[in-house]
């Protein structure tokens, strides 16, 4: 566990990580040090310090500090394995953001080959063709997956370790109706609702706790929660996913599922 969690932060510098979140910071005389305002509590004069070298950051402030998990912990308000789970979220995994695309646009071209799947949609109220394509929504037939791109030259193993293909050889997504999952504009997981009986929700073997792209979202004045895609899909008056403004205003989607609450926007 300690061993996983140094990996984490490794890829994950915290210097890095609050540059991303836009800390505007100037080196404090020490090579590897900076200093700027800190994002925990109003402040005229700088006084949140990181050490780059350390990956470790101190207020004088507020008088806290630690590593990136401890940040997130304090500027998100998440328990240890949220903040973990929110950090794991921030990886994508490994060379997979290619396969990840190939295979959402390859259900996106299924999803008008099977009546079933329209027919599904149409009945959730989901009706508009231009908002289909818009949101990349694809259908996962089940069969084909695996041919289709062993054809475009992705080997089993890389299949595999994406979760697209089961240790049966068999494709993950089986009669489900596919959304992508993106984040800084890459996709980063697929969520697959069933259109049978089988159990409804599925996402590729990833993290689904803690929060998803709240990076976009967390500067908004308003932010509107709902429960579910469909939930945000229905409402095609007005409503985003995937950090995507489409209309008048943005929608957080609260995704729930047995084995947790993934909270993602």
């Amino acid at each position: 566990m300690h061993q996983d969690l140094e990996q984490l932060k490794q890829r994950l510098p915290l210097l890095d990580y609050l540059r991303r979140s836009h800390w505007m910071a100037r080196r404090a005389g020490a090579p590897a040090e900076f200093v700027g305002l800190c994002h925990l509590h109003r402040e005229t004069r700088p006084s949140f310090y990181v050490n780059a070298r350390k990956n470790l950051f101190y207020c004088h402030g507020c008088g806290r500090g630690g590593d990136l998990i401890r940040w997130i912990e304090l500027s998100h308000g998440l328990s240890f394995r949220q903040s973990i789970a929110y950090l794991q979220q921030q990886i994508p995994a490994a060379d997979g953001g290619p396969v990840l695309e190939e295979t959402a646009a390859f259900f996106q071209l299924q999803l008008h080959r099977h009546p079933e799947a329209i027919h599904y949609l149409q009945q959730r109220g989901l009706r508009d063709a231009a908002l289909l394509e818009e949101l990349a929504i694809g259908y996962a037939p089940g069969g084909n997956l695996r041919r289709h791109l062993a054809d475009r030259g992705y080997p089993l193993d890389r299949l595999l370790d994406t979760g697209l293909i089961n240790r049966l050889g068999r494709d993950t997504f089986c009669r489900r109706v596919i959304f992508p999952c993106r984040q800084h504009g890459r996709i980063v997981n697929l969520y697959g609702r069933s259109i049978g009986a089988a159990f409804p929700h599925r996402l590729l073997p990833r993290s689904k706790g803690g929060l998803f792209a709240w990076e976009s979202v967390r500067h908004c004045d308003t932010v509107i929660l709902a429960e579910g895609l469909f939930c945000c899909a229905g409402e095609n008056r007005f409503f985003s996913i995937n950090s995507q403004l489409l209309r008048e205003r943005l929608v957080v989607e609260a995704q729930c599922f047995r084995t947790g609450t993934s909270y993602a926007a």
